[in-house]
């Protein structure tokens, strides 16, 4: 690659962050109101207050999870478009163990539902995987239907097996106090940093930053993750060098789905303390975003993580404070995720026109 399409692929997606603002302010501006006055209390509300970056944090954290889970499958070759049904079944199966499993310490506890956690999203993408390696069968088709089995068959347990007794609200009950993670406020306030304690910034966010260092270890310093990104960039070739690609697609799959199960350390032992049914809003499928514009790297997705939490926390003050609903995030998240894929295919086609280019002068130099 070029060193331009190199600098090119590092600010494209920048220019389409920049370019959705751009459209977001046409959007603003026909409604009536002031594009500078919107976007100002959209970034006060992020980062005017130690509570807004508190807030950007906490909703960047299971973003963080479900776009390593799709960034990790996509290096594969993968499509994971199931981590909606994979977070469910991690944070269904920790509340559960949570409960159960009371009596434990904390030091054995937390990393035990950390792991159940993990385990419940592997194991909820080890079908999709094995139908692919064995069978074929296109991932996208079996994630999706797992998705609609994983959130109809929560329901199901959390409605008529594991309500809370007494309660109309369908959740759990609250898992044991030793497995819930601590929230931040205090330590930070022991620091100096005014973090108020209603905060829900909590210890799951180390948990996720701990995911993105485990992401990027596998994949360039293991030789899984050699294999992992010789079956994404040609499965055939890998094949022929003598990489199993069927157990590759299975285990990539599993911890794809693992990281997507870890929702639950941030939603279950860090925030609610408890299964809520439907508590997620899309995370799953917000994944696929994140991994887009973080351009399927660990890095990548944390730094759309974060943007994606500021833009979240910014739209409710958006809301309160103007004309402008909070659906027009959704519409700056989409421009940019369409301007991305873009300007992938853009950049895609100009290297194989340069990488064909170089073919042809070093065949004729023969």
């Amino acid at each position: 690659m070029s060193r331009w399409l190199r600098l090119a692929a590092l600010i494209s997606p920048l220019v389409a962050v920049a370019a959705s603002f751009l459209v977001g302010a046409l959007v603003v501006a026909t409604i009536g109101e002031s594009p500078a006055r919107v976007y100002a209390i959209l970034f006060r509300g992020a980062f005017g207050s130690v509570d807004g970056l508190g807030l950007v944090l906490f909703n960047a954290t299971p973003l963080i999870f479900t776009g390593l889970a799709v960034a990790f499958a996509f290096r594969a070759g993968l499509f994971n478009i199931g981590g909606e049904g994979q977070l469910y079944a991690g944070s269904l199966l920790c509340a559960w163990a949570g409960i159960a499993l009371a009596g434990l310490p904390a030091v054995v506890l937390v990393p035990a539902l950390i792991a159940v956690a993990a385990a419940g999203g592997a194991l909820w993408a080890l079908l999709p995987g094995y139908l692919k390696a064995r069978f074929g069968v296109h991932e996208v088709i079996n994630t999706i239907m797992m998705n609609f089995i994983a959130i109809g068959l929560s329901s199901y347990l959390v409605i008529h097996v594991l309500r809370e007794p007494g309660q109309m609200t369908p959740q759990t009950a609250e898992i044991a106090a030793a497995g819930c993670l601590p929230r931040l406020a205090r330590a930070a306030q022991l620091c100096g940093i005014p973090l108020p304690h209603a905060n829900p910034l909590n210890l799951s966010l180390v948990v996720a930053l701990a995911a993105v260092w485990v992401a990027w270890f596998i994949l360039h310093r293991t030789t899984l993750g050699y294999e992992i990104r010789a079956v994404g960039h040609n499965a055939r070739a890998a094949e022929c060098a003598g990489i199993n690609v069927r157990r590759t697609v299975v285990v990539t799959m599993m911890i794809s789905g693992a990281f997507a199960g870890l929702v639950a350390v941030n939603e279950v032992m860090g925030f609610r303390h408890r299964f809520l049914d439907n508590f997620s809003s899309g995370l799953g499928f917000m994944g696929i975003a994140v991994a887009l514009l973080g351009r399927n790297t660990p890095l990548g997705v944390l730094l759309a993580a974060l943007l994606f939490g500021v833009l979240n926390t910014g739209a409710l003050e958006v809301d309160v404070f103007t004309r402008v609903p909070r659906e027009l995030i959704q519409v700056i998240q989409s421009v940019t995720i369409i301007l991305v894929v873009v300007g992938n295919e853009v950049l895609s086609r100009r290297l194989r026109a340069a990488h064909a280019a170089v073919a042809g002068a070093a065949g004729e130099g023969r």
